[in-house]
């Protein structure tokens, strides 16, 4: 019933219906799902509201197993029986994801009411503007109520149309200084109307966000009644959830000429799978328990399973196509991404190209954080005006994030996967003639030849002269304030480092550590790139990684790694500069300088200098212990995966996560669907580190990473430390988790990296 109300609101046939969690099952697929059930709850933080709903609707998660992995961004082109539509099918493709967008995320709306009618509470006249304050009734009974304040330039008309929510109606009058007729509709906070409508419509399983982007629609029923609207030209504006709720709007009412959603984030334009806990993004499970009833709570069960959701936010945005879309992000909005967002407008641009209209869905960047500014407002109405033919303007190419296909052009390096021989995880005790390792010095002749195939796979980098390091000015307080990273706590201090080729960073140690004569141990803390707010996470609970590390007593040396916090824009032009280098290459070298620079400051101790990476962070810590025999110790958390077993068939992703979908490691991007060739793989890095010690922590559910293979690379990696009489440093905690680093798995690794370093 649920897919027919949706598309007999939008008058259409109702498409296939999708697998939903009560779909029919075999008693072993129901233990399962309750199984799965009882997982989540014991590993999921409390949500009282989402308990309720479970006991209301007696719902259980989807058969997991059932449902096929899509790591990366759905296709917005592919039907779910596999198919690719043609131009003349997409309109049976778009009823087919907003049955998935409903079922998933928005709930379900009820039909457009038909008997709409105004009453004006207050007209006023103002210097440059007439204002009517209209009431719109409409539903069962007129029971329904919305407020509309209709603001009209005093110029003649018709005019084009700006609706947006009420605690935006600064966007309306701006708009209206450039001609506009303007609606602000009270359906977001302070001013919601829409909460009223559950009492109209009882049944109805919608969500806030429905509820508000129905309101917007009920804005068009009343503007598209005025003489002096042109309806011909009506656009729909939103920031933050807001903007979600623009997109939502325009996705089902084609009414809706152009829209342009700010900053619309989670359940907006930005997808869950790229911008998921794994990535320090306001992901599913935090989302769906900070803000109970905006999303549906059925999309909480694809928390930690991104990958197994049917749909993602990207083919949201298709929908509006071919309509005008604009959307807007801010560098360092840490409710975003912008590598996600870009990704998203890649995917769902593939849809306006189908209709013959690539142009018309665009970005537009803004510097700063969440909050916007009277340009960002005249900027988005520059781009208003221009697809509605009112005035020129040119839009710059604004992608930030390079891609494979970049590289392939600027780098020309045409990497042959049939050169390279074939490898199996298990040789690593055999030389490439397959003579058997039996000995240290054995070992060490071999580990040369490892090192060379791993710096082949970094690429070329470019020759370095010696750096000095040392304490620099501080940060400048705008910009500490909007990483947040500006507030010390008390009992640490922090002083700004600089090191390597022109990099900052921020080291934090106990208060009065660096005069009391001692030597401390240090760490290098690396996050998960990219992060709009650098080595500070965005969005994630508990103390940060740098300061819990640092109230046990160590150095802590952060910094943002290339991509992330202030150094966004620093990547956008990396492969015109270093085509043949990588962004990996740059990473590690950029770590290892820091190391560097830390064994120069005589309050450190040289000797004991440990690196702790989570995720991507946790790759680039590995990388770095592998080529700097000083480091004393690595940590990585969910940063490991076997590259020659992560398979297309495995449902992870494989190589293409590190080659081609930011392209990290670009030259392994040729061995997609030749991984058995990669020069060199996880276990050959972990045995490079023997015999300093290495601690992995892996959480059992992971969709970049099988932990079978996982563990089968650890396993192959310990006859090297067994080699050199250290089996028990290398370890491996297998998390009983999902891709995330909250609290309680903080301090587990922060407590064993802090006991590794004060061996």
């Amino acid at each position: 019933m649920a897919a027919l109300a949706l598309t007999t609101s939008l008058g259409l046939a109702p498409p296939p219906r999708p697998a939903g969690p009560n779909e029919p099952a075999t008693p072993a697929s129901i233990a399962s799902r309750a199984d799965a059930l009882a997982h989540m709850r014991r590993l999921f933080p409390p949500s009282e509201p989402w308990e309720q709903w479970l006991r209301q609707s007696r719902e259980l998660p989807p058969d997991f197993n059932l449902l096929p992995s899509t790591p990366f961004l759905p296709d917005p082109l592919r039907f779910a029986d596999g198919g690719e539509a043609r131009k003349e099918e997409w309109p049976r493709r778009r009823r087919e994801l907003l049955v998935l967008i409903q079922h998933y995320l928005t709930g379900v709306a009820p039909p457009s009411p038909a008997n709409g009618r105004p009453s004006t509470l207050q007209s006023r006249e103002e210097p440059g503007a007439f204002i009517d304050e209209v009431t719109w009734a409409f539903g069962p009974g007129h029971a329904a109520r919305l407020r509309f304040e209709l603001i009209l330039p005093k110029a003649p008309g018709p005019f084009p149309v700006f609706l947006t929510p009420s605690n935006h109606r600064a966007w309306a009058l701006v708009a209206v200084s450039r001609g506009y007729l303007a609606c602000v509709y009270a359906a977001a906070e302070p001013r919601d109307d829409t909460a009223a409508w559950t009492n109209v419509w009882p049944k109805a399983d919608w969500t806030t966000l429905r509820r508000h982007a129905w309101a917007a629609s009920r804005g068009v029923d009343y503007v598209s009644k005025l003489p002096v609207a042109n309806t011909n030209q009506m656009a729909l504006a939103g920031h933050g959830r807001d903007g979600a709720a623009a997109l939502v709007a325009a996705a089902t009412d084609p009414r809706i000429g152009a829209v342009i959603a700010s900053s619309s984030g989670a359940g907006g334009a930005c997808p869950w799978r790229l911008f998921s806990e794994a990535r320090f993004g306001e992901g599913i499970e935090a989302v769906t328990r900070a803000f109970p009833g905006w999303l549906h709570p059925r999309l909480r069960f694809f928390a930690g399973r991104e990958s197994k959701l049917p749909f993602d936010q990207s083919g949201l945005v298709a929908c509006i196509a071919p309509r005008p879309c604009l959307i807007c992000s801010a560098v360092n909005d840490g409710k975003e991404s912008l590598w996600a967002i870009e990704h998203s407008h890649r995917s769902a641009r593939r849809a306006y190209a189908l209709l013959g209209k690539p142009g018309q869905l665009y970005l537009r960047y803004r510097p700063g954080g969440h909050e916007t500014s009277s340009e960002d407002i005249e900027g988005c109405l520059d781009w208003l005006d221009a697809v509605f033919g009112r005035a020129p303007f040119t839009f710059p190419d604004v992608t930030t994030f390079p891609t494979y296909d970049l590289w392939e052009k600027t780098s020309r390096d045409k990497v042959d996967p049939m050169a390279f021989r074939t490898n199996e995880p298990a040789a690593l005790l055999e030389t490439t003639n397959r003579t058997r390792i039996t000995t240290p010095l054995q070992w060490m002749q071999h580990r040369h030849d490892i090192r060379q195939r791993l710096l082949w796979s970094l690429g070329e980098a470019p020759p370095f002269a010696e750096s000095s390091a040392g304490f620099c000015d501080d940060e400048p307080a705008p910009r500490a304030l909007l990483l947040g990273r500006h507030h010390v706590p008390p009992g640490l201090a922090k002083r700004s480092l600089h090191f390597g080729n022109a990099l900052a960073g921020d080291l934090y140690f106990p208060t009065r550590a660096d005069t009391s004569g001692r030597r401390l141990p240090a760490v290098i803390w690396l996050h998960p790139v990219p992060v709009a707010t650098g080595y500070v996470p965005g969005c994630r609970d508990g103390e940060p990684p740098h300061l819990a590390l640092a109230r046990r007593g160590l150095a802590v040396l952060a910094f943002d790694q290339i991509g992330s916090g202030a150094r966004v824009e620093e990547i956008r032009h990396f492969y015109f500069r270093y085509p043949r280098w990588s962004l990996l290459g740059k990473m590690v070298e950029d770590v290892l300088a820091g190391a560097e620079a830390l064994r120069k400051l005589p309050f450190i101790d040289a000797g004991k200098i440990g690196l702790l990476g989570y995720a991507t962070g946790g790759m680039v810590a590995l990388h770095a212990g592998a080529l700097d025999d000083r480091i004393a110790a690595v940590v990585s958390v969910a940063g490991i995966t076997p590259m020659r077993l992560d398979t297309a068939a495995k449902g992870t992703g494989g190589i293409a996560r590190v080659s081609r979908w930011l392209p990290l490691q670009p030259r392994l991007g040729a061995f997609v669907t030749h991984e058995t060739r990669i020069p060199y793989d996880y276990h050959e890095v972990l045995a490079m580190i023997a015999p300093r010690p290495v601690w992995l922590f892996a959480p059992r559910l992971d969709a970049c990473a099988t932990p079978a293979d996982v563990q089968a690379c650890v396993d192959e990696a310990r006859s090297v430390f067994a080699l050199l009489k250290a089996k028990a440093h290398l370890r491996l905690d297998v998390l009983d988790d999902y891709n995330r680093f909250p609290p309680e798995t903080q301090q587990v690794v922060c407590d064993a990296l802090a006991a590794l370093l004060r061996r």
